[in-house]
């Protein structure tokens, strides 16, 4: 006996312990990488395969892809993962022809990052930690396709994604089909003359550069100067998605301010309404939905015309029954119509040279003329993010143009101001201000004494006089009063009704127009990086941007030195972004033929965002060895293709965070509706259900400086007290992160107790969809379960089956079939913590019964807790006799006469009090229950012969006696 070699070790050589575990575990995993036993055959192709499989139901199940992290996986990331393993292994025993794998999101900031900092270029670091993550993954057990995996990274798999780009570039939304068209077809239409240009001239008219603007004005993939959202401290600008509620960036936390820049952009919301309507059909969480339906903010108002001079300012307003009460203007300090003022000469601008006679001092600012007062603010409104800009709390602040508009509906001149509460993202970047009736323009009128109009009547016991007022009435349910012009009165009618007759007259007029408007704005697709996917598109010597043909694609990235774009101090906002790829001349400056002879092109020096190889990545997961089209339009039909309870197609489940409503999901969605418009694929949407998996925390423990300390370092003591070096430390439940000292590897766990104990852990911890706190003392209970069911099976002396070939008593039928019931239906609604539950119960009752275990009991639990622990499961199948592998046998199926009760306990009330409990049959009758009750001996004697008013019976469960 060495030194470390127990005596129980001695007496039970077979026991199932982490050794053991580790030895079955990668034993299995190698047999089912050799088998292929996880490849899902397509109907056609490459990846082709067994017909019978082919012709079963078919089941796609995938996870958000990672994101190959160098620091590996902790426990808290493969839960998902895990939880998707276990229902594809159930469905394969139920029958399907299951995808599933997984692949990398490889592209983005944290890769590009270190390469800065160690100057090792990230396709190595990337690379480095795929082949990482994969070896942890596969000690999971997960029973992934590895012949579709994929990585965004790979030159193969983003020419795909740059082949997307330029279908979306070559494309327009034709409002009459409701759907994209190749953008051909728009040209035809100009050419015929069917389609009138913006200025009225023939399209054989136009120049190469004029054709260019005009159909960059309805391309779906199109480059623009607008507002962005500029990032000095990452050197990028960011999208809307990822700017933070308090307008930082999403990763890194820095200031994000507006700037204005050329830059690729998708125009989504073309499809806003498409994106609304077909969230009915979808299983999500309400929860996403909501996100989504509230992200893009469908509103139904008007769109109305204020002349200012010789120009208008047009707003679009939800009230439009309000606006004999509009008093003042305001504009979007970015507003075009007051843009140029800063430069001092008001070119393309309202803004005049002196202020007219009688301007309020407050309005002024203080400055001596509009345009230092515009310019001024302007500057100021550039360093606040928009949460800051809109915030309900803060004081209103503001500049008066110079300028005055008038209400096309009163004739009355009104002060048009500038201030930083209203937003070029939403509407037109400008409003008509009804103080009396917004709670907004009541706080800035009042700080700017401006004048104040009462045109919805108060319902609240207020008179009609705002001077009076604390505060805005605002109501839907009221009628409109002081609303009477020379040829249109809105008094005394309804709000609904109001707002139907005002818009009526103003479209009778072209002063308006009832319309829709949207809170989502089109998606900047841009980034300032060198790690991200090259734009497919070149410039030529007039600046008209050109895709490549598909013959150049990929497009790969170059290699440079010189990774890092351009970063400032990250509170400086008068920077511009400067991208690694422009620094490379030989790559930026090309001569390529694209048709009609060489010539000298510019190639674009941005990428696109990390967004882009996710938009699409399950349709390259059904076809991955294709390299002549996206994907066949067979295979995609197979897999993905509308069917019965899925009329928009899509995968069948979708697993991974919320925190990606309005992100991946949303763009991903944008992506399918294109591609289904031009008839790339059947499915109109990529995920038909989405499940969202909760997140494992873990406790982070900080010192009296606030600093974490190691996790493992922390002892309890006294009561709860914690000390840390003998200091106290705080402890609150949190993330669990390598910045935290808090992480916990799966390798840890593994070596510990074995992959197959962990697995079971982290589904048994609670509900799917909650977070819950990650306890490492806890992993034991689970490691005993796997212990007892090996002991059940196998003699721990000998290694020998100890299984008998005779039927199992009643109970024991009844406890298995009862388990193989609930096991089925929790695996099939993803419960499963509570498919653990029933399993333990089962083994349970085996221990406590004794004696050898049934063959048929035996093979039925190894079955039911196969898509839990495969390893085990798969190792005592064989030691069973089995041949063939435990991932393709049959799911029990439970006998319904096994899972009814053989009796239930019907309580007997006299007065509502308990006076005898029966064990009766489930099917008893009423009848037959009541006389049970009256005749039995206790309640005879409760009764001591007083009559009977009543009995009540709820058969088999309760009788209850009322004595007369």
């Amino acid at each position: 006996m060495s030194e470390t070699t127990t005596a129980a070790e001695v007496a039970a050589p077979h026991r199932y312990t982490a050794a053991l575990a580790a030895d079955i575990e990668a034993r299995w995993q190698d047999f089912w990488e050799e088998k292929g036993t996880y490849e899902a055959p397509n109907p056609k192709g490459d990846l082709a395969g067994d017909a019978e499989l082919v012709a079963r139901p078919k089941k796609f199940i995938m996870d958000m892809f990672p994101y190959p992290s160098g620091a590996g996986l902790h426990v808290g990331h493969p839960l998902g993962f895990i939880a998707t393993d276990v229902y594809a292994r159930h469905q394969r025993m139920t029958g399907h022809n299951v995808l599933h794998t997984l692949g990398f999101d490889a592209f983005g900031l944290p890769a590009e990052q270190y390469a800065v900092q160690t100057g090792t270029h990230p396709r190595v670091s990337t690379e480095a930690n795929i082949v990482n993550m994969r070896r942890q993954l596969r000690r999971l057990g997960l029973g992934h396709d590895q012949r579709r995996s994929i990585e965004t990274i790979d030159p193969a798999y983003y020419k795909w994604t740059q082949w997307i780009f330029l279908q979306i570039f070559n494309s327009w939304y034709d409002p009459e089909a409701d759907a994209a068209r190749p953008i051909d077809t728009l040209v035809a239409q100009f050419e015929a003359g069917t389609r009138q240009t913006p200025d009225g001239r023939s399209w054989s008219e136009l120049s190469d550069v004029e054709r260019a603007n005009v159909l960059g004005e309805y391309r779906l993939a199109y480059a623009s100067d607008a507002p962005v959202n500029w990032c000095p401290g990452l050197g990028t600008v960011l999208a809307n998605e990822e700017v933070t509620a308090d307008g930082r960036s999403e990763r890194g936390n820095y200031p994000v301010f507006k700037a204005k820049l050329r830059q690729w952009n998708m125009r989504i919301t073309a499809y806003a309404d498409r994106l609304l309507r077909d969230l009915d059909a979808l299983d999500w969480p309400d929860a996403i939905k909501l996100q989504q339906r509230n992200w893009i903010g469908r509103s139904e108002g008007a769109r109305v015309d204020f002349p200012v001079g010789d120009e208008k300012i047009t707003v679009f307003t939800t009230r439009q029954d309000t606006l004999f009460g509009a008093t003042y203007m305001v504009l979007a300090p970015e507003h075009p119509l007051i843009a140029g003022a800063e430069d001092g000469d008001g070119t393309g601008s309202l803004v005049p040279d002196a202020w007219p006679e009688g301007t309020h001092e407050v309005w002024t600012g203080g400055h001596a003329t509009p345009a230092e007062a515009v310019a001024a603010y302007r500057k100021q409104a550039a360093s606040k993010s928009d949460v800051e800009r809109q915030a309900e709390a803060k004081d209103k602040t503001g500049v008066f143009t110079g300028v005055h508009a008038t209400n096309p509906v009163s004739g009355e001149q009104v002060p048009v101001f500038i201030a930083d509460y209203v937003l070029m993202g939403y509407g037109t970047g400008a409003i008509m201000a009804v103080p009396a009736h917004d709670t907004r323009d009541f706080a800035f009128a009042r700080a700017f004494e401006l004048p104040m109009r009462c045109v919805v009547e108060p319902t609240d016991g207020r008179d009609t006089d705002p001077a009076t007022w604390d505060d805005a009435f605002a109501s839907y349910d009221a009628k409109i009063v002081n609303s009477a012009g020379s040829d249109i009165s809105l008094d005394g009618l309804g709000v609904t009704e109001a707002k139907a007759k005002i818009t009526e007259w103003l479209a009778a007029r072209g002063i308006g127009e009832g319309t829709v408007n949207y809170r989502l704005r089109d998606w900047l697709f841009s980034r300032q990086r060198y790690w991200g996917e090259p734009f497919p598109i070149v410039y030529d010597e007039a600046g008209v941007a050109h895709a490549l043909p598909e013959s150049m694609l990929p497009l790969e990235l170059p290699e440079v030195e010189d990774y890092s774009p351009r970063t400032f101090d990250a509170d400086d906002a008068d920077t511009q972004p400067e991208t690694p790829l422009s620094r490379n001349e030989d790559w930026v400056n090309v001569t390529l033929d694209l048709g009609d002879g060489p010539k000298r092109y510019r190639r674009e020096t941005n990428t696109m965002p990390n967004w882009a190889g996710s938009c699409w990545y399950e349709l390259r997961y059904l076809d991955p060895t294709n390299a002549d089209k996206l994907v066949d339009p067979d295979v995609e039909q197979y897999w993905m293709g509308p069917r019965e309870g899925q009329p928009h197609g899509g995968v069948d489940l979708y697993v991974g965070g919320a925190e990606h409503a309005v992100l991946h999901l949303l763009y991903a969605r944008f992506w399918s509706k294109v591609l289904h418009d031009l008839g790339h694929v059947s499915s109109a949407e990529p995920f038909h259900k989405l499940y969202n998996q909760g997140m494992i925390q873990a406790y982070v423990y900080r010192d009296s400086r606030g600093i974490a300390v190691p996790a493992a370092e922390v002892e309890e003591h006294d009561g709860g007290v914690f000390y840390y070096e003998g200091g106290k430390v705080s402890r609150l439940l949190g993330k669990m992160g390598k910045s935290l000292k808090n992480a916990v590897t799966p390798d840890e766990i593994c070596a510990e107790y074995g992959a197959d104990t962990l697995r079971l852990y982290e589904m048994a911890m609670g509900p799917l969809d909650v977070s819950r706190p990650w306890d490492t003392r806890a992993v034991v209970g689970q490691y005993r379960l796997l212990q007892r069911l090996w002991r059940n099976v196998v003699d721990e002396a000998t290694g020998e089956v100890t299984v008998v070939d005779t039927e199992p008593d009643d109970a024991t039928l009844r406890a298995l079939h009862k388990a193989i019931d609930g096991v089925a239906q929790d695996m099939a609604n993803l419960r499963f913590n509570t498919a653990i539950a029933k399993v333990t119960e089962l083994n349970n009752h085996l221990t406590k019964a004794g004696g050898p275990v049934s063959r048929t009991v035996a093979e039925q639990l190894v079955l039911l807790i196969a898509p839990l622990a495969p390893h085990i499961a798969e190792e005592l199948w064989r030691r069973l006799g089995h041949t063939g592998s435990v991932v393709h046998a049959d799911f029990p199926v439970a006998d319904p006469a096994y899972v009814v009760d053989e009796t239930v306990t019907c309580v007997v009330q006299i007065k509502g009090k308990v006076k005898a409990r029966l064990e009766v049959a489930p099917s008893i009758s009423d009848a037959d229950l009541e006389a049970a009750a009256l005749a039995e001996p206790a309640v005879v004697a409760a009764l001591n012969g007083a009559g009977i008013r009543k009995v009540i019976v709820r058969a088999p469960k309760l009788v209850n006696i009322v004595p007369a």
